[in-house]
């Protein structure tokens, strides 16, 4: 209840369920009696608020600012305060979008081995470096054929050793990691 308007309404509910006078219904909601006689004088507004809608629905993406200048071209004459007043009142908003999350990388179909009673396993695991950046990796484990180009060691461990992102400088395993 801090608008005039609202206090206005709440001043007639007053008088009208509890049939008290003005004054003492002005006493309890705090206003000031002179404000209860009050009659705007602004007009309505009732075509421009009507375009405005009509041009919001059209054009859901646009702010008040856009909208202000689309009246401006067809011969509207308000200024800027005006139309977002007009805008806040009719209840118009653009509504956020919310971010997509995209993949990371490309995706690869699994191969699957056409052999029966075959044995599947992998090993997830993440590590915390500097600057809490986490590295996971999915590891096979020493009894699965896993290829090497450089090297006669089979392990997943020796492939991240060489591999192109590994840091040389990563510590040790950390206490804890923050996400």
């Amino acid at each position: 209840m801090v608008r005039p308007v609202d206090k206005r309404a709440n001043v007639a509910r007053l008088q009208a369920e509890f049939s008290v006078s003005e004054r003492r219904a002005c006493r309890v909601i705090g206003a000031d009696r002179t404000s209860m006689r009050y009659r705007t004088r602004r007009a309505p507004d009732t075509a421009l608020r009507q375009r405005l809608r009509e041009l919001a629905h059209e054009r859901r993406r646009f702010g008040y600012r856009r909208l202000f200048i689309l009246l401006r071209r067809e011969g509207e004459r308000s200024c800027k305060k005006r139309i977002y007043r007009l805008y806040r009142e009719e209840g118009l908003a653009v509504k956020k979008r919310r971010a997509r999350r995209r993949a990371s990388g490309t995706r690869a179909p699994i191969l699957v081995e056409a052999k029966a009673n075959a044995r599947w396993s992998l090993d997830i695991s993440c590590r915390c470096f500097e600057h809490e950046h986490r590295m996971c990796t999915i590891s096979l484990p020493a009894g699965a054929a896993f290829a090497s180009s450089t090297s006669s060691t089979t392990s997943p461990a020796s492939a991240l050793r060489r591999s192109p992102t590994h840091r040389s400088r990563a510590p040790a395993w950390p206490v804890s990691c923050r996400r």
